[in-house]
Order: C-alpha cells, then sequence, then structure tokens
C-alpha cells in the first residue's frame, strides 16, 4: 500500500496518509485554526524533509479550512472584512517568508531554522494557552467567581490612522493592527507551514477583543488566503510542494474538518483552549527535541569507502 512521493523522494503508506489528513482536518474543524502546525512535524517524523513537508501540507490547510470557513460562514460567524484585512497582511508576508525561505535552504539552514520556529512559538503558545485554561477549569470546579475581566481595547488600536468599522467583530479600529498581524501569520507560513490560527485567534480575542462568537470562522477564512498564496509561491520559487503528498492529505483533511466543525459546540471554550494548549506544546517539544537528542547513527560509511 506504499506510493512513491516524487518530490520527497520517500515512499509512503498512502492509507495513513488519508487518515493522516483527515485526523488533522478534525482538529482543524474544532479549534478554527490550519492545523499546519500538527500535520509537518508528524510528516517528518515519517521520513519526509522538512523543507517537502513544510510546503507540501500547506494545501491540506486550505482544503481543511476552507470546509470549515463553509460551516462557519452558515452559522453567520465569519467576519470576511476583518480577513479580508488580514489576509491582505498574509500575502505580503508570505512573499517576504517564502525569499526567506529560499535564503535559508541555499545557506542549508532551512531545516534547523524550522526545528527552532516550532519548539520557540509552539512550546511558549501551548504554555501560555495551558496554563491559563487550567486556571479557569480549576477555578469553575472550586465554585470559585470569576474574576473581572478588563475588556478595555489597547489604547494604540485607537490612536492610529486608517480606522475601519467591523460590524461582525464589533470594532471600529485601525487597519494596521489586523494587518500587521496577518504580516506575521504569512511570515509563519511560509517558515513553518502553519496557517497561524494558534497566534492569531489569541490575539484576535485579547488584543483586538473581537467577538468570540466570529473569531475562529474569520481566522480561518485568513488562513485560505494566505496558505493558498504561500503554496503556489512555495512551488514556484522553491520547488518543494509534492502534488501527491498534498493531494492524499487534502482528501482527508476536507472530511475531517467538516466533523470537526460540528462537534466544536459541544465543550467549553476553556477545555478546548487546554487540549489545543496540550497539543501545540508536545508538537512544539518534540520538535525541539530533535536538536537535542544524539542521532543513533552520527555517520554512516559505506562498504568499500573505508580505508
Amino acid at each position: 500500500m506504499d506510493i512513491y512521493l516524487p518530490i520527497a523522494e520517500v515512499s509512503v503508506n498512502w492509507p495513513f496518509l488519508v487518515l493522516l489528513g483527515a485526523l488533522v482536518g478534525f482538529v482543524s474543524g474544532l479549534f478554527g485554526i490550519g492545523g499546519g502546525f500538527l500535520m509537518a512535524p508528524v510528516l517528518v517524523f515519517l521520513g519526509i524533509p522538512p523543507t517537502v513537508a513544510v510546503a507540501s501540507q500547506a494545501s491540506h490547510v486550505v482544503a481543511s479550512s476552507t470546509s470549515g470557513v463553509i460551516r462557519y460562514s452558515g452559522q453567520g460567524a465569519v467576519d470576511f472584512r476583518m480577513g479580508g484585512i488580514m489576509a491582505l497582511g498574509g500575502a505580503l508576508g508570505a512573499l517576504g517568508g517564502v525569499e526567506l525561505f529560499r535564503y535559508l535552504r541555499l545557506l542549508g539552514q532551512a531545516d534547523l531554522v524550522v526545528a527552532l520556529s516550532y519548539l520557540v512559538f509552539l512550546g511558549s503558545i501551548g504554555s501560555m494557552m495551558l496554563y491559563e485554561s487550567l486556571t479557569e477549569i480549576l477555578r469553575r470546579h472550586r465554585g470559585e467567581p470569576a474574576p473581572h475581566k478588563d475588556r478595555r481595547r489597547p489604547l494604540f488600536l485607537y490612536g492610529l490612522p486608517f480606522r475601519m468599522r467591523f460590524p461582525k467583530s464589533g470594532l471600529y479600529i485601525s487597519a494596521i493592527p489586523p494587518l500587521a498581524l496577518g504580516i506575521f501569520a504569512g511570515v509563519l507560513s511560509a517558515i513553518m507551514g502553519v496557517g497561524g490560527g494558534f497566534i492569531l485567534v489569541p490575539a484576535m480575542l485579547y488584543v483586538l477583543r473581537m467577538r468570540a462568537g466570529v473569531v475562529v470562522g474569520t481566522s480561518l477564512f485568513q488562513i485560505i488566503i494566505t496558505t493558498a498564496i504561500t503554496t503556489i509561491l512555495q512551488a514556484g520559487r522553491n520547488q518543494t510542494v509534492d502534488i501527491v503528498l498534498s493531494s492524499l492529505l487534502l482528501f482527508g483533511g476536507v472530511v475531517g474538518a467538516q466533523v470537526g466543525a460540528r462537534f466544536a459546540g459541544r465543550f467549553r471554550a476553556e477545555e478546548l483552549r487546554a487540549a489545543l494548549g496540550l497539543i501545540v506544546l508536545l508538537v512544539g517539544m518534540q520538535m525541539g527535541l530533535e536538536l537535542f537528542v544524539r542521532p543513533s547513527e552520527i555517520f554512516l560509511i559505506a562498504p568499500g569507502v573505508a580505508d
């Protein structure tokens, strides 16, 4: 049941790839993220080069996010104006990120930067999400009253120019902060192969102070455009997109995302954040572990080469 991946130059079990795409798609629809942060490490563990894994799974992120957006838009839970501003920033960030990725490949440092990025970003974000959500869960079980939350938005959101109204998000703020968030997500998409939802969702909630009901759908909408552009640029500039691998992952992802979106409303928000924080933290630690663990075979000497 193995299939050869021409760009990755390895053979893998294709039913497993379809199942993997469905599983990550389910996580994407459940948490409102692209799922790339989970997909890329698993592909690397299967023996696929990190540069190919990062670029090829971006199309899966597009498919699973599209499937999720269709579901959320039917519920009126997508702020297309906010998502469009962030997607514009994502396109700009993807352009710069792909060029940076190309430069790192030429230096032979792309794999190292990918691993370090996962360790730093996923480790820090996962730790904060897990701590906050577990604190909330423990408080609820003890019957303690909810602490007063400061809902005031940062002053810089009002002091910057180019203010716009975002009725669905309940905001009248400058377009610069959402644009900046999109640029950052675009760079991450190119370097790490992620949609950036694990950073965008908390930022949209706690920095922009968007209405919680539209955050997930809006994040997925931005992810679609950013990762689609990233995939095209990676294929054209770096030739690291394996179409066979992408197609198998995409097939499972579309189905999985629909199922995940159906289950999203059955859990408390803090329980979802705790689960997501734990997953993010474990993935980041596993990717970073590769930097410090001694390989089983440091050198491999072919027969007849040694003196």
